[in-house]
């Protein structure tokens, strides 16, 4: 199976953010279709490694293709909260970079049959690995409507949450909701006549929120770049490109959180919580595209994204 045409976002940023020693041993924790991995090895000395993960069995193929052609390079099938497991499993204590590429691949949302998009009709799945998990159809049929507009409020910040849930939970129980076209259709006349025709289609937060929470990306989200953070060796790079806000914030406030790890209450006039930083900003205000990138790959706009470096590994 040949790589589909695939433009990785934000790529020199995040490279230059992430490629700090040439023969560094480095994680690339979302394959997706290689791009960031081969640009990655090409900046490699030949003592250089690079460790690939990814939980869509499509994806593996194409990187065990990648593991034939270099031997400087080993891909693992498995879900980046797996990312301690899949390093030790290698014989690898630490790491010197650990990348991130949230989200949806181009050619995940653009294969209709996956149905991740309202753009091509398919069926109600949106599993990022096919052969595990719970697909879309089935988690519907056994949630509720509350729980329903709580999934698009937390993963969507969707608006009209609670319409667009009655409306969907309507149409299964009326047995017309079969495709992502019909749940597309659904989303576009669940919200008022003056919202459907705006800058954003009617149905984008849902299908988000819908397919975040089949995949429990913001689960894997805290346990992989939790994992990466002890996992990274002393003055180690950590890069994340996230794509919508909610993403993007868990991402911060992660990094934060060892960036600034004193808990004790802001009346304290000195810390005793004795808690030591163990990351430091690389990049804390997101980087976004260019408009030069913005024109060739128009998928670029929400892209984000932030770095950190490892000061210590007194925690771990």
């Amino acid at each position: 199976m040949p790589a589909p045409c695939h433009i990785p976002v934000l790529a020199e940023a995040f490279l230059a953010l992430l490629c700090h020693d040439v023969d560094g041993c480095y994680v690339d924790a979302t394959f997706g279709r290689g791009g960031h991995s081969r640009m990655l090895l090409d900046r490699l000395s030949p003592k250089g490694r690079v460790l690939a993960l990814d939980r869509d069995p499509e994806a593996v193929v194409i990187g065990r293709q990648l593991e034939a052609e270099d031997s400087r390079f080993r891909m693992i099938h498995a879900d980046f909260s797996c990312l301690a497991d899949a390093m030790r499993e290698i014989g690898w204590n630490d790491a010197t970079g650990i990348g991130f590429d949230l989200g949806v691949s181009s050619p995940q949302l653009d294969q209709a049959t996956r149905g991740f998009s309202f753009v091509h009709d398919g069926p109600l799945d949106m599993r990022m690995n096919p052969h595990a998990d719970t697909p879309l159809a089935k988690k519907l049929a056994a949630t509720t409507t509350r729980q329903l507009t709580q999934v698009l409020r937390d993963f969507g910040d969707e608006r009209f949450a609670g319409r667009i849930a009655k409306r969907i939970m309507d149409a299964l129980a009326s047995n017309t909701l079969h495709s992502t076209a019909d749940l597309e259709n659904i989303c576009f006349h669940a919200v008022p006549p003056k919202n459907r025709h705006g800058h954003t289609h009617p149905a984008t937060r849902t299908f988000q929120a819908l397919r975040i929470w089949v995949n429990d990306e913001y689960g894997q989200l805290a346990e992989g770049i939790g994992a990466a953070i002890t996992m990274l060796a002393a003055g180690a790079h950590l890069a994340v490109i996230s794509f919508h806000s909610g993403e993007d914030r868990r991402v911060r406030d992660m990094i934060e959180a060892e960036v600034r790890p004193c808990t004790c209450p802001p009346q304290f006039p000195i810390c005793i919580c004795k808690r030591k930083p163990s990351l430091k900003w690389l990049q804390k205000k997101p980087l976004r595209a260019s408009d030069t990138e913005l024109q060739e790959n128009p998928r670029s706009r929400s892209a984000l994204l932030r770095a950190a470096v490892a000061v210590s590994r007194s925690t771990k």
